[in-house]
């Protein structure tokens, strides 16, 4: 629990940066991101972690508004609430609520739906963990058509564990098993969602005694051993009805070994208010993946990076599958030159990072551990040499013309503008800010150790080893007018009586 004053900052900040809804009927979601987090072993929040780029929280928030086709939702956090909230941002439909104390995930759907209206009570509710940061807009989508289509007031996306038993920490799926307590059939409750059990309180049983519970008035027994390889599982991604939600939840308590308000235990309130609940299965059981440890986080980034290699490598020629990034809005931009017939002989060497707001020609090619970053411009047929830097600060942009090339070890940072047929090479670094932006022209060659500060270069200037800030500089020629370099113009020295030779 976070200190009271530093707590007591948290809610009107949160006020501040959260929005209204957008709609009066469509879905909202509810996004829990208030733990902690302790076996990931960081001081930020386990929902900043990325993959592939992105907060897991925000992935969630993005996927939860694709797939539900609404933007309304409710992020609950708790501890780092400020960091969290920050970093996820304000967006329409977008509110945050302050979980002050983690008591469980029944606890902190209920702090969600004290941030809402009565008239929100008509309207299903979608709860998404924060964490589960492969979930995309197809499995959002198919869940919520699952739902919608099935009549049932409450649905469970279910998992299907594939692994030892004694290592699955999920929850339990209990069914209804074909004959009940005094060996009579089942029926039609054959199957049905009795409740879901969490691990630590199946271990907590005693192995001699059995566990019995009712449903529609009959008992079904289920033995430790039986519940602990029962490989269905509970996701923690939840649909509800609003109205069954709202009168029920407050029902819930904390009986159990966590001493926690268990979401899971609406299950047996809906059974008892002869609600049906349902479960559906996910597209894909990776997309049910959340993460506790740096473990599992690593394996969500490489089935990350295994998806945009597989969706890129048909139209770009990635060096190593294993050893690269692209950021996802630039997957989108290339899929769409693509489709223009304009995304022809794009190469990505070993470990290069192609970051969001990067845009690609036809023809570029971007050589090892180069490193691209931010609102970036690259023409047709423009090379980036090993290991180069190029980066921009948000509002600021870099353009690089038609087959310009900028060679190993180069450093190019800010508001640039490169010519077209241009040859930068190593090492030169080339700066320019909002108020001195760098433009260069047309086949212009830069080379030796130089650096240009909010400059502007004339088309066919040939520099070598100068210092240049915020000057405007012609291109030299003889008197037959070819080009000749401006060469070693440097600032004014200081301190040069400190400085002598060996």
């Amino acid at each position: 629990m976070p200190p009271k004053d530093a707590a007591d900052t948290v809610p009107p900040f949160l006020t501040s940066i959260s929005s209204s809804f957008t709609s009066s009927e469509k879905p909202v979601a509810i996004i829990l991101a208030a733990g902690q987090g302790k076996r990931i072993k960081s001081n930020h929040s386990k929902m900043l972690h990325e993959i592939w780029g992105i907060p897991t929280v925000l992935r969630v928030a993005r996927a939860a508004t694709d797939g539900l086709d609404s933007a309304d939702q409710v992020i609950v956090v708790g501890i780092k609430a400020r960091e969290v909230a920050e970093k996820v941002g304000r967006a329409p439909g977008r509110i945050f609520a302050f979980q002050r104390e983690q008591k469980g995930t029944g606890h902190a759907v209920q702090i969600a739906l004290d941030a809402l209206t009565t008239k929100d009570s008509d309207r299903d509710f979608y709860v998404f963990p924060g964490d589960m940061g492969l979930i995309d807009r197809e499995t959002v989508r198919s869940f919520r058509e699952a739902f919608t289509g099935s009549g049932a007031a409450m649905m469970v996306m279910v998992g299907s564990y594939s692994g030892e038993p004694e290592k699955n920490y999920y929850g339990r799926i209990i069914r209804v098993p074909e004959n009940d307590t005094e060996g009579v059939p089942s029926g039609n409750d054959r199957g049905r969602i009795i409740q879901i059990m969490e691990f630590k309180d199946i271990h907590a049983m005693n192995p001699r005694d059995p566990y019995i519970v009712s449903f529609h008035g009959r008992f079904y027994s289920f033995h430790r051993r039986e519940l602990i390889d029962i490989r269905e599982y509970n996701s923690g991604l939840y649909a509800f009805q609003g109205r069954h939600l709202i009168s029920l939840i407050r029902k819930l308590d904390f009986e159990n070994v966590q001493r926690e308000m268990y979401l899971t235990d609406l299950i047996y309130l809906f059974n008892q208010a002869g609600l049906e609940v349902a479960g559906s299965p996910p597209r894909t059981e990776e997309a049910l993946l959340g993460f506790n440890d740096k473990a599992v986080l690593g394996e969500m980034h490489a089935i990350a990076r295994s998806r945009v290699w597989e969706t890129l490598s048909r139209v770009v020629s990635i060096a190593d599958k294993d050893d690269f990034f692209v950021a996802e809005d630039v997957v989108r931009h290339i899929l769409e030159i693509d489709r223009a017939g304009k995304s022809h002989d794009i190469v990505l060497r070993e470990g290069v990072y192609v970051g969001e707001g990067v845009r690609l020609s036809e023809g570029v090619h971007v050589e090892r551990d180069a490193r691209l970053e931010g609102s970036i411009t690259l023409g047709k047929g423009v090379t980036i040499g090993e290991s180069v830097r190029l980066s921009c600060l948000p509002g600021q942009h870099m353009t690089i013309g038609d087959h310009t090339r900028i060679l190993k070890d180069d450093v190019i940072k800010g508001n640039v503008t490169i010519g077209k047929h241009c040859l930068i090479e190593a090492p030169v670094r080339l700066t320019g800010s909002d108020e001195f932006p760098v433009v260069i022209g047309d086949s212009v060659r830069i080379k030796g150790d130089s650096y240009i500060f909010g400059c502007s270069v004339a088309d066919e200037t040939f520099i070598v080893n100068c210092i240049l800030r915020q000057a405007r500089i012609a291109c030299r020629r003889d008197e037959a007018g070819n080009v000749l370099p401006i060469s070693y113009i440097f600032p004014e020295p200081e301190g040069r009586e400190c400085v002598e030779p060996l």
